[in-house]
């Protein structure tokens, strides 16, 4: 697995930047976030709005994998920074 893309981003919330995955497979999983929270960045999966106004997550990742992900996103995010 790695990132694909990562583009920081200026604007106002606590969004810091958006990326793409790609895993060994080869898919391509577009539209990962890095927030900045109350205790430091982390991740956020593709969300997409429903019909009730509410965002749902598109992807699941599971817990091991949200840490390994969250770890390469902000070094990348930190080397872009630069």
């Amino acid at each position: 697995m790695k990132i694909s893309r990562m583009n920081p981003f200026n604007g106002t919330g606590k969004t810091v930047a958006f990326f793409d995955v790609e895993t060994e497979e080869g898919f391509n999983i577009k539209g990962f976030t890095l927030v900045e929270g109350d205790t430091g960045l982390f991740i956020g999966a593709p969300r997409e709005k429903g019909k009730d106004d509410k965002y749902y997550d598109r992807v699941y990742v599971p817990k091991e994998l949200k840490e390994q992900l969250t770890e390469m996103a902000v070094a990348m995010y930190n080397e872009t920074k630069k």
